[in-house]
């Protein structure tokens, strides 16, 4: 295959494509098919047993799926990449494929609610443990290494709270323990952070957010560095579960990602200047913005992240009914879980992404009942400020009243 660049802008419009193989096509094709036809019989067995290469049936691989792996393996620096069905579909896969009954996975202490709930299956049906710290040091990580402990599991920034890890201290830690590290790279997408070369061996994201773009897809990616080990999973628990990516919505998220770098450079601007506006107001008792100066952990994210990403989370002087009584106010932006999309949206977490988590857990993971995660959009900044003033405005005339 022709490399065109390493600039991720140029791979992510052209890698994986060669117009010249599908009768000159400037788009990739979208093949809608469920299986495909052989020449004879003889060749049928022959890619059956993997003498020669072709498609067989399109969960085990489609064309257009194929261009978009071979797309996001590359926009990753990875060596292999699977699509899935949805987001969770590509978490539950990693998971299955690295854990047996009695194993241990160590995780960052907030994670998304639905990765929180399979852990917990995982844990009832077949005694897969797992345990949630902060990963703020490699002295922390060692303390929770257990014998049989086979995976570390990371969101950085952590789903809603944007707490930072640093992953080469968490690759450091696991390579002594020949552990495997999987990253949930959905908040930063491709763009802007790349947890490969931060030593990870996995990342995965929600296709469904930035990758898409535009809320009209459902879908998971997981890369890898290693490619015999991708097609491994590929050939196992992809192939035998089933959660597949369909080829249409493998069309719209390489339509997607072409724009994927402009619009993530709108987003950050806009959040930049929405940041700046919450700081102003006398309702909101706390922000969290990774690439804030006053973000905690702001030397990780200058280190490990090229810039801040679209959303961020805020905490309201009083509790859930204020915060819900600020949603409520809202026009423009609108309330909804997802996150990535052109519309800017906001959700309360406690209630909604991380209800399943019990709030003694939410609480510690910092997931407090004023919190709210705001996904800033691609709307006139000007615009999403004057829609979160007036909110502001009618909260604090609650207030007064009250």
């Amino acid at each position: 295959m022709k490399k065109h660049s390493n600039h991720l802008e140029t791979t992510i419009i052209h890698h994986g494509y060669d117009s010249s193989e599908h009768h000159d096509s400037l788009a990739a094709p979208l093949y809608q098919t469920s299986t495909y036809s052989f020449a004879d019989a003889a060749e049928g067995e022959r890619r059956f047993a993997g003498e020669v290469e072709g498609n067989i049936y399109s969960r085990l691989g489609n064309p257009t799926v194929r261009i978009l792996e071979q797309r996001m393996a590359a926009v990753e620096r990875g060596a292999g990449a699977l699509a899935f069905g949805s987001g969770m579909a590509a978490v539950s896969a990693i998971l299955i494929y690295l854990t047996k009954a009695g194993d241990h996975v160590l995780c960052s202490r907030g994670i998304y609610g639905c990765t929180f709930g399979l852990l917990g299956i995982m844990e009832e049906k077949y005694g897969i443990t797992h345990n949630l710290i902060s990963m703020t040091t490699e002295e922390e990580i060692e303390q929770h290494i257990r014998p049989e402990t086979v995976c570390l599991y990371v969101e950085t920034p952590i789903n809603p709270t944007m707490e930072l890890v640093n992953l080469e201290a968490v690759a450091r830690v696991a390579a002594k323990h020949n552990i495997k590290v999987v990253v949930d790279n959905t908040f930063s997408s491709p763009y802007l952070q790349n947890p490969l070369e931060q030593g990870a061996d996995y990342v995965l994201h929600s296709a469904t957010k930035y990758l898409n773009g535009h809320g009209d897809v459902i879908g998971g990616v997981l890369v890898g560095s290693d490619w015999e080990d991708m097609q491994s999973l590929r050939m196992t628990v992809q192939k035998d579960i089933g959660g597949i990516m369909s080829p249409f919505d493998a069309w719209l998220l390489l339509r997607g990602m072409k724009t994927l770098h402009i619009r993530m450079d709108r987003h950050v601007a806009n959040a930049e200047k929405v940041l700046a506006f919450l700081k102003g107001q006398d309702a909101v008792k706390s922000i969290y913005y990774p690439t804030d100066e006053n973000h905690p952990q702001h030397d990780i994210a200058i280190k490990q992240m090229r810039a801040g990403g679209g959303l961020i989370s805020f905490e309201l002087e009083g509790g859930k009914a204020q915060a819900q009584n600020f949603m409520d106010a809202l026009s423009l932006v609108k309330i909804a879980v997802s996150l990535g999309d052109a519309e800017t949206l906001i959700q309360h977490p406690a209630s909604m992404t991380h209800a399943v988590v019990p709030q003694e857990e939410r609480e510690s993971m910092g997931i407090t009942d004023s919190l709210l995660r705001l996904s800033v959009g691609l709307e006139h900044t000007d615009d999403i400020i004057a829609d979160l003033e007036q909110a502001f405005a009618k909260l604090g005339s609650e207030l007064q009243e009250i």
